[in-house]
């Protein structure tokens, strides 16, 4: 291949490489590609879900495998043509240093994940393995997060605040332990069938904990219902830290975006 040729294509590649990422496009907003590839993406999705009802007609799931068929192709062909354009991600490195790092990105796994569960069906008829199939295609709406830059500023914020959820998760944590063996302690011998054990306390302590509270498992003792009531105002302030500690990050990501 000569020079002239060579440059050509790397110049081709590069359109093509902009019209795909949104975060190196010269104009704001998604280019018409990848407004294509949002629709295609939530009728993936659609038909991914509705292929999980068995009492469909006969008909309308043939309708919908071919759906999938159809739109298993585009997702094919859009991962093949990312794996080519994967090189426009760091031009210091080369090509096939670029292809390897999408094949194990994030994205790319994503995109890989949803490649195989659309042809998979072509070479199993297993039914447990087809259910899985189903239900790994809806990751498909996962693919959605590369083309919103309110999905990259959120990843930014939470990776900056990463110090911050490990702390809070590990106070939720200590808390759930706590409420749990408090509970086994006091109720254990009252209720063995509910708080026989710390594991069967901890079902409990995690319903209280995150305020969604069935009814299913409740103390009856005095003592059982004092502590419950301390694990359930405790439990309110540590499941809002992490939504104020996000909310924070978020708000200090994009406002450095409006600065840049």
């Amino acid at each position: 291949m000569d020079a002239s040729k060579a440059i050509q294509i790397k110049s081709f590649r590069r359109k093509v490489f902009e019209e795909l990422e949104p975060a190196v496009r010269a104009e704001l907003g998604l280019s018409l590609t990848n407004k294509l590839l949002i629709f295609v993406i939530i009728i993936g999705t659609i038909t991914a879900i509705l292929g999980t009802e068995p009492n469909f007609p006969t008909l309308m799931l043939s309708w919908l495998g071919y759906v999938e068929s159809a739109l298993g192709l585009v997702f094919l062909v859009e991962y093949i043509v990312r794996l080519w354009i994967a090189p426009e991600l760091d031009a210091t490195k080369g090509a096939w240093n670029g292809r390897v790092r999408f094949i194990f990105s994030f994205s790319g796994l994503i995109d890989l994940l949803v490649v195989i569960s659309t042809v998979a069906p072509i070479f199993s008829a297993n039914t447990a393995i087809l259910r899985i199939i189903r239900l790994v295609r809806i990751f498909r709406v996962a693919k959605l997060g590369r083309m919103s830059t309110a999905m990259r500023s959120l990843s930014k914020a939470i990776h900056s605040r990463r110090y911050e959820f490990i702390l809070t998760l590990f106070f939720a944590f200590g808390l759930l332990l706590i409420g749990s063996s408090a509970l086994y302690l006091i109720e254990g011998a009252v209720q063995p069938d509910k708080f026989g054990s710390i594991p069967r306390a901890l079902w409990w302590s995690v319903v209280t904990l995150t305020t969604i509270g069935y009814g299913d498992v409740y103390p009856i003792t005095v003592f059982g219902k004092i502590v419950a009531a301390f694990i359930a105002i405790v439990g309110i302030g540590i499941i809002a830290l992490p939504a104020g500690i996000l909310a924070a990050a978020f708000s200090d990501a994009m406002q450095n975006k409006l600065e840049d």
